[in-house]
């Protein structure tokens, strides 16, 4: 599949990861997003992850010299499609929003040019269907660290033509990923819909003080055998992600299992969100870090 530069669009966590990704495999990544001081802090913190693994012999400065040359960075939505193969969208999880996003792109893109998008709980037909062309609308989800994780599920919304679902495919592919494509259009997939419901009943647990944080995740990672704790996990994610998810999959669905705890808004109110804020489930200004306060 002859891929050759890619925008993506929204450089948050997902969004500079799945750039990074991109360049890893030698594919120009163009990343958009509004601000200029976002798309730099973004950089860097790619860059700061690179060079940790050279620091533990696993890259060299030369790949990372490599890598960081094949990401390029703009605020100009319209300049950076320009001459791109593939689109990904990794902006907030607001269907508004992506719908605004991708009659955009829609408008910008080349007519043979993918449009996908890496939501988890977002409609894929409702973003689908505020373009010309909904028939190359696509879910492309990855999961977090891009970089690392192997999965990649791919969702066709009602109006996604087959061939966009196995150009997608092709290029999960290429980019060194096991796709999984779903038969059909399901409110956050598989794996972030069974994921969700056991991340939030941790929240429960914690909110009802069955257990301590540490205690919480100690539990699962031995009982579970999963390599990380629920809740370390969603301070991974992000907590207003987390949160976001749960409230869109309470809204579609009507099901308890994933009524967001209270616990979660007074979190993101005060601006605990996780590891990209310093502080959310655990304290990341210690070392190492400690169950913060809630």
């Amino acid at each position: 599949m002859d891929i050759k530069k890619v925008l993506v669009m929204g450089a948050g966590t997902m969004g500079s990861g799945i750039a990074q990704l991109v360049a890893q495999n030698g594919i120009q990544a163009v990343l958009v997003d509004l601000r200029d001081d976002i798309l730099q802090g973004a950089l860097t913190k790619v860059e700061k992850g690179m060079k940790k693994r050279v620091e533990k012999g696993k890259m060299t400065e030369e790949q990372v010299r490599d890598i960081m040359s094949r990401i390029s960075v703009t605020t100009d939505m319209g300049t950076a499609v320009a001459g791109c193969d593939f689109v990904i969208e990794a902006v907030l999880e607001d269907v508004k929003l992506k719908q605004e996003v991708f009659s955009k792109l829609d408008a910008l893109a080349g007519e043979g040019v993918i449009l996908a998008t890496n939501t988890t709980a977002c409609s894929i037909s409702e973003i689908a269907s505020a373009v010309k062309n909904p028939e190359r609308v696509i879910g492309m989800h990855f999961f977090n660290p891009p970089v690392v994780m192997k999965l990649v599920e791919i969702m066709p919304a009602l109006q996604t033509a087959p061939e966009t679902v196995e150009r997608t495919r092709a290029f999960a592919e290429v980019l060194g990923k096991e796709p999984v494509v779903t038969v059909k259009e399901g409110i956050a997939g598989i794996a972030s819909r069974v994921l969700a419901a056991l991340l939030n009943e941790a929240v429960w647990v914690l909110e009802e003080g069955i257990g301590t944080a540490q205690d919480i995740d100690r539990a699962m990672k031995l009982g579970a055998n999963q390599p990380m704790g629920p809740l370390e996990l969603i301070d991974l994610i992000g907590v207003d992600i987390h949160l976001a998810k749960t409230e869109t999959l309470y809204s579609k669905l009507g099901d308890a299992r994933y009524r967001p705890c209270y616990l979660l808004k007074k979190m993101v109110a005060a601006g605990y969100l996780g590891r990209k804020a310093g502080k959310g489930f655990y304290d990341y200004s210690q070392d190492p870090p400690v169950p913060t306060r809630l």
